[in-house]
């Protein structure tokens, strides 16, 4: 981010949000009593930035969508279908993978608490803790795509799954018409994460991933 030489004396912590300048203080406050190990939050945010994440997810949905035969076994056995490809880092048991289609969109939430496969999506988003969502996206799915910016038609069931400590979902997106003879690489890019929780669909070729 480049600054114009007459901010020098601004608050270079002012684009922080609140939650954001109480975490760090927070960490500086732990630093400086010897609890937490700055090395040691550099590694932990750089294992998660870089071989856990959504990325993980989308190269998983790239993957089903142009081998069919890995698609049949990722719904079958989400675990076992990315443990036995060799092409994934190995991920936690008991996750499972739901596919939208035409007739039906899947949502993921958690009615407790927070689980989420952090191992293929990575962190959760901060909504998805939220209490609003997680009794919303119960009662009234569609109300909460809507929020979302996503508008299914009315006779595509809607169908919310409920996460657990012992069993996780995530969504397999429809792939995007007009990507036909794309590779991996290029289909992952249209992946999002929105749309392996299913508050979302996969960016349309062309279009800006979010």
């Amino acid at each position: 981010m480049s600054h114009d030489d007459d901010d020098h004396d601004h608050d270079h912590g002012s684009h922080l949000t609140e939650v954001q300048l109480r975490v760090r203080a927070l960490e500086t406050i732990l630093t400086e009593k010897g609890y937490v190990d700055p090395a040691v939050l550099d590694q932990i945010v750089e294992h998660f930035e870089t071989r856990v994440g959504p990325h993980v997810g989308a190269r998983v949905v790239a993957r089903a969508w142009v081998d069919p035969a890995f698609k049949a076994s990722l719904l079958e056995d989400a675990t076992r279908a990315i443990n036995e490809s060799g092409a994934f880092e190995t991920i936690g048991d008991h996750l499972i993978a739901v596919e939208n289609t035409p007739q039906q969109h899947n949502m993921v939430v958690c009615t407790l608490c927070s689980c989420y496969p952090w191992d293929v999506l990575g962190l959760p988003p901060v909504w998805y803790k939220s209490a609003p969502y997680r009794s919303r996206v119960v009662m009234d799915p569609r109300s909460v795509l809507a929020d979302f910016g996503v508008t299914v038609p009315a006779d595509t069931r809607l169908r919310v799954w409920d996460s657990t400590a012992e069993t996780r979902y995530m969504v397999l997106p429809q792939r995007p018409a007009g990507t036909e003879g794309w590779s991996e690489e290029q289909l992952a890019e249209l992946v999002t994460r929105d749309s392996m929780i299913g508050t979302g669909v996969a960016a349309q070729p062309g279009a800006a991933r979010k």
